[in-house]
């Protein structure tokens, strides 16, 4: 049996794996990813919406415009055929939702991923880890069944809701199906539709409908009235006919290029971190589709993760194991969030008594009614609202997310793109930092405000949110 080394094992090779992946090794950290499918195999996925917030932190890596590329952006979210949201409000130059297939994102960062240097082992297994005070032994098979023990400092599962790492640190993953036998559909239409991104039905029937830009719809739909196992054949009358009841038209469907039926869990582990073993994506939380967080919940997962593993291993973190816990604080929140509000969703599309369609009514209103809730539900949903508890000692100011500020170097988003630490502060020396900050000077770029009348010092985590803010 062979054995071989790295700082950082990952397992799955998903957009959340990927992002991760990369990131560290952009850092200059030793990456090995491993995959059980054999490379170059099509994974038509579920996932096909870009959020804002995820779109920033792929600005952050140089790939977002690369990306806008391959899909439509929609400037509208509508749900339940009256709650209008307009995304154009957002505080973010992305202040709109990209449509594209979740292998597109896949494809930009997987080869950034190579490119920046990571060990790819498609094929390969995991069967088994065990830890130890040093690090995580994992044992795997490679594509010919021969078994192979891999030695990392960590280990991160970012292989999905069937998870072999979560299995393997015996980890629940506590919850129920929240709906049953959804189809999903990408076809061509003969007839454009005038609503798009939007969540139509009657409460025994919905159908969801969006557009990728290239021809192609992803059309997502349910009915209350035949509820069969996962196993049971879909075909494009079955799709077509929930369309009618639930858009009045199917659009002239045809040519389905893939069709599924699938069950839709919310279930969440309760521990992101084992030791040296840690969870992200759908290894961590599962949810309804609705509202099309999945994957950027797990891409956010990673870009979290990614610079904490960075600085313990670089030496940089005061206390790395208080700022490796940190992920389990910061995005098990996030991830809970995100499994209520798509919760909230999909039984407000389900709601068919009058009790729950009254709700479904009143709710839309207030939120089309009042501003601060339509704001509150779009920063929620795109991600941009999403911030952390201040970390210990840097003031209430710091855990937001840091707008794009235009600063004399540049975009902050692009100074981001190193991957490091970036503080912003007025012209002259630097201000001290806090002592809790994970980096040191050799991992910090420095920048300056473009308004001289600005004095504030502000430090930027390489994930884009504030660590400490100056009085």
């Amino acid at each position: 049996m062979s054995t071989t080394n790295t700082d950082v094992l990952v397992v799955g090779a998903g957009p959340t794996g990927l992002l991760l992946a990369g990131d560290l090794a952009t850092a200059g950290i030793d990456v090995t990813l491993v995959e059980r499918r054999p490379h170059g195999l099509g994974n038509m996925t579920r996932a096909f919406g870009v959020h804002a917030r995820t779109l920033e932190q792929l600005d952050a890596r140089g790939l977002a415009d690369e990306l806008l590329a391959t899909g439509t952006t929609l400037t509208t979210a509508r749900l339940f055929g009256r709650l209008d949201l307009d995304l154009t409000r957002l505080p973010t130059r992305f202040n709109h939702l990209l449509v594209t297939p979740q292998y597109e994102v896949e494809r930009l960062l997987e080869r950034r991923a190579v490119d920046a240097g990571v060990t790819f082992r498609y094929g390969t297994e995991l069967r088994g880890l065990r830890q130890d005070a040093e690090g995580v032994t994992a044992e795997l098979t490679d594509p010919e069944g021969t078994p192979l023990t891999l030695r990392a400092r960590y280990l991160v599962g970012t292989d999905g809701h069937r998870s072999s790492v979560r299995t393997a640190l015996g980890l629940p993953f506590p919850g129920h199906s929240v709906i049953r036998s959804i189809v999903l559909a990408d076809v061509r239409l003969a007839e454009e539709p005038a609503d798009v991104f939007s969540v139509n039905g009657s409460g025994d029937t919905f159908a969801f409908l969006a557009p990728f830009g290239d021809g192609w719809y992803r059309v997502m739909g349910w009915t209350r009235t035949r509820q069969v196992a996962d196993s049971e054949p879909v075909d494009l009358d079955e799709i077509r006919e929930i369309a009618r009841k639930a858009l009045g038209t199917d659009y002239g469907m045809h040519d389905p290029r893939w069709i599924s039926r699938f069950h839709s869990d919310e279930r969440q582990a309760p521990a992101y971190r084992v030791g040296r073993a840690f969870l992200a994506g759908d290894a961590a939380h599962v949810h309804s589709p609705a509202g099309g967080q999945g994957m950027n919940t797990g891409l956010q997962d990673a870009a979290n993760l990614s610079w904490k593993l960075t600085a313990a291993l670089r030496g940089t973190a005061p206390d790395p194991e208080a700022l490796l816990d940190s992920y389990q604080s910061e995005r098990h929140p996030v991830g809970a969030m995100v499994l209520r509000s798509s919760g909230a969703i999909v039984r407000l599309a389900m709601a068919h008594t009058p009790l729950t369609r009254a709700t479904r009514s009143l709710a839309a209103h207030l939120v089309n009614a009042i501003p601060p809730a339509s704001a509150r539900a779009m920063g929620m949903l795109s991600g941009i609202d999403i911030a952390y508890a201040p970390a210990p000692g840097t003031g209430r100011p710091s855990g937001r997310r840091a707008p794009d500020a235009r600063l004399r170097e540049g975009r902050l988003y692009e100074l981001l793109r190193q991957g490091e630490f970036v503080l912003i502060a007025p012209g002259g020396p630097a201000p001290a930092l806090p002592s809790t900050a994970p980096v040191t000077a050799k991992h910090l770029i420095r920048a300056t405000w473009t308004d001289p009348a600005k004095r504030t010092a502000v430090l930027v985590r390489p994930d884009g949110y504030v660590h400490w803010t100056s009085n």
